[in-house]
Parts: C-alpha cells; structure tokens; sequence
C-alpha cells in the first residue's frame, strides 16, 4: 500500500468548509400528527425525526397494513421502497442476487448515492464474490472459541465500570457504561492502545451521526474526520505489515490473503464498518435495554426474581431496541414483488424495526417480553450472506453486563426520558440519566 493520502477526503472538506446547515436541514414534524390523517402516498418513514421524536410506530403500523411495499416518490433521499413486513423483509434481505449492496450503486444505506466519492468501499456494501472473500478474513475473530476468550475480560471491564458508578446520584448511562464498555473492546478488537479508544468512538460517532446536523453542523468536519481516521488506522497498518500476524482484526486485514492488497479506499471502508459495527449495535441495545426495563417495571421484577432470564432477554432487548433501523439495497433488473414493480435500479429499504414490531410474524410485538418463547425471532442482525458478523460478541457483552448489575444492584432507575438520535439508520440513544437507588447485600 502506497503512502498515506486522503487527499481527496481533504479536498472533499475544504470545498464543503464554512457552509452551514450540515449535511441536510431538518424537515420538522408535528408529533401529534396522526399517520393516518395524510395521504398515504405522502408518508415518509425515512424522515429522520420520527425517530428522534420516537412516533415512528404508527407509520410503519399503517405501511405493513396498507402498502406493506410502499413507494415514495419524494424524500430528503429521492424516491425510495419500504419494505415493512417481516417475511418480505427476509426475502429481500437473502435474495443479494436481485437486490445489490454494492457501493458504486448507492451502497447499503438510503443515504448513499451511486458512484459517489462518499462510498467507500467496505465487504458490507459489495455483493459476491468479493463481498465472501474479504469478510472471511475477520470472520475468526468472532467463532465460538474466539468469543470464549474475550468473555473473562469482558466480565473483568464490566465490573470495573460498574463498581465505579455514583449510588444514589443521578448521572448519564450512556457515556459512563454503554460507550465505555463497547469502546474498550472495540480498542481490544483492533489492538490499539486503550488511551486512543475514545478516538474510535469519535470516529464512528462522526460517520453515524454524519447525517444529523445538530452532531455534524459543518460537512467539512465529515470529511475530515474520515481523513483522520484514515491517517491513522494506514499508520498502525504499516507496522503490522511487518510484524507476523496477530489476533485483532487490522491484522487479519493486512495478513489476509483476500484483504493484504486493499487500496486506501477498501482499507478505510472495513475499518469504518468494523468500528462502527462493534460500537452502535452494542452501545445502543445497552441503553435500550435498561430504557425497556424500565418502561415494563414488571419485567424488571421478573428478572430480579429470576436472573437467568438474562439469556433471553439479550435477544429480546436487540428485538426491541433494533439498533439498526433499516438496510438499502438496488434493484439489479426490473423486478415485480409483491405485486409491485419495481425498476431497474430502485433504492428498496428494508426496514427491520418494523419488521420486528410485525404481528404477523411476532405475537404481541409491541410489548417488551424478557421470557419470549422464540426470543432469537428477530431481524436486528439481519438474514443471508450480509447476517451481522458481530452478532454474537454483541449478545455476550450485553449478557455478561447484565450479569455483573444483577449481582450488584438492586435496581437502576431511569429518571428522565431518553435523548434520540436523529437519524434514520440508527436507532441511537445518545443520552440516559439514570440513578442506582440500592446496592444488593
């Protein structure tokens, strides 16, 4: 790999820099407004205030009744499908042959576009046989045996971060535990030391916020970010090309047979997608689970009396929180599902958290049940080739958490709303103040 040069990235933020309003000016929403009042042709689930506002349950609601593969001819993001009920959800998902993920056609986002300098090029965003190649070159991190490694660390972090929160004083859930804990392993996970961790976070937190304008108030700061970002992880790429390979994933990247050669550009993608995958699936179901608690105190009570609970539970908090709001993909030909027709090169979004919120596939879906039959029935990790890598390092480190606050607390209350991301890719909490009202005996 040549020399460092984001340049372009660089160039990208000095063309953008000094203009305001970030990366889209917000479309306000009435949060009284009933979804049923508008026209159906009219609705928007891709607003990203239905989901800093928390009403997104009444759109999807009247999609999967009514047009349950729904066409929008204008958004912020041009004209896009929902596909809003479970098992239509899954075909689309597993059929990668019709439905495309590479990135030169919009990539996997509603927020991309086609051939643009924006997408890079990461395994998530490309169909097979690259997609299959360059993903098996991290997969080890994440088999069974790999995972039963990390799991005494993991348990060590979490009891440390618990044991040093205040009892009895308010404070915020989701810098002090949530991001804590999921940035010292995403450190761990790329062998970088522990004092640069809240650089990762900052980074992601960047990309996954890059479309809110209250987060990126100037697009510059986007782009130079990325730069950064790339700077430094082609720095450390270096050094570990001339060292034998070891366990983390920049390693397996920059050893693998599939993954040694990647330009810049691949490199900078499967960093992006491998930092951010490790931290907003796992932050945010931290946050949502205790959010979900207590919302269903009686669940809570349910699992004070019996803490095995934890193990469906974690799944059942991923279900409900769906940390990953929804998938994109592009028509490869003209296609009729559903009945609908579909051209050649339509933006079709998958829209998990309706998915999960379906009646016809999951029974009382809108209530927060930690002793599901099925827990594992869900869409948050998705289905096919594109199944999320890090699925189960993400249920472990929510249940060895909640394993390590019931054998210290009695109870953590919330003790104000949630603050929301905006944002129509991720379902984020970015703030939760919450009080620890007892110590168990």
């Amino acid at each position: 790999m040549a020399e460092s040069n984001f340049s372009h990235l660089r160039e990208r933020a000095s063309q953008v820099a000094g203009k305001s309003g970030g990366r889209r000016k917000r479309i306000p929403i009435d949060v009284q407004l009933d979804p049923y009042e508008l026209p159906l042709d009219e609705i928007n689930v891709a607003n990203p205030e239905i989901y800093r506002h928390d009403v997104w349950g009444r759109y999807f609601k009247r999609l999967r009744d009514e047009a349950p593969v729904h066409y929008c001819a204008d958004s912020q993001y041009g004209a896009y499908w929902s596909v809003t009920r479970f098992d239509d959800i899954m075909q689309v998902d597993k059929r990668h042959d019709v439905f495309s993920s590479d990135f030169s056609l919009g990539g996997v986002t509603i927020q991309g576009r086609p051939s643009s300098t924006g997408e890079l090029p990461m395994f998530i965003q490309m169909d097979p046989p690259l997609h299959d190649v360059q993903r098996k070159a991290v997969a080890p991190m994440f088999t069974q045996r790999s995972l039963a490694e990390l799991e005494k660390l993991i348990r060590q972090r979490a009891g440390s971060i618990l044991d040093a929160l205040p009892v009895g004083e308010t404070f915020d859930w989701v810098p002090n535990v949530s991001v804590e804990l999921t940035s010292q392993m995403l450190a761990t996970l790329f062998d970088v030391p522990q004092e640069d961790r809240l650089k990762l976070i900052g980074w992601s937190n960047t990309v996954s916020n890059a479309d809110n304008p209250e987060y990126v108030s100037d697009a510059a700061q986007f782009w130079e970010a990325l730069a950064e970002c790339g700077d430094y992880f082609h720095a450390l790429w270096k050094k570990k090309r001339a060292e034998p390979a070891h366990f983390d994933l920049l390693s397996m990247l920059c050893h693998g047979a599939a993954t040694r050669d990647m330009d810049q550009r691949q490199l900078l993608g499967n960093v992006i997608l491998l930092m951010v995958g490790g931290n907003d699936t796992t932050r945010n179901s931290i946050s949502g689970g205790l959010a979900a608690l207590n919302e269903f105190p009686a669940e809570y009570d349910k699992l004070k009396a019996n803490p095995a609970l934890v193990m469906s539970m974690v799944p059942e908090i991923i279900r409900w929180q769906t940390p990953l709001v929804h998938m994109r993909r592009t028509a490869l030909d003209d296609v009729t599902f559903r009945g609908c027709e579909i051209r050649k090169h339509d933006t079709v979004v998958m829209w998990y958290i309706s998915g999960n919120r379906d009646e016809r596939a999951i029974k009382d879906p809108d209530q927060f049940i930690i002793d599901r039959a099925n827990p594992r029935l869900h869409l948050s990790f998705g289905f096919g080739i594109h199944r999320c890598l890090g699925n189960r390092l993400a249920e472990m480190q929510l249940r060895v958490l909640w394993e390590e606050i019931l054998r210290r607390f009695d109870h953590i209350e919330t003790v104000g709303p949630p603050e929301r991301q905006s944002s129509p890719l991720f379902r984020a909490i970015q703030s939760l103040p919450v009080r620890i009202t007892a110590r168990s005996a």
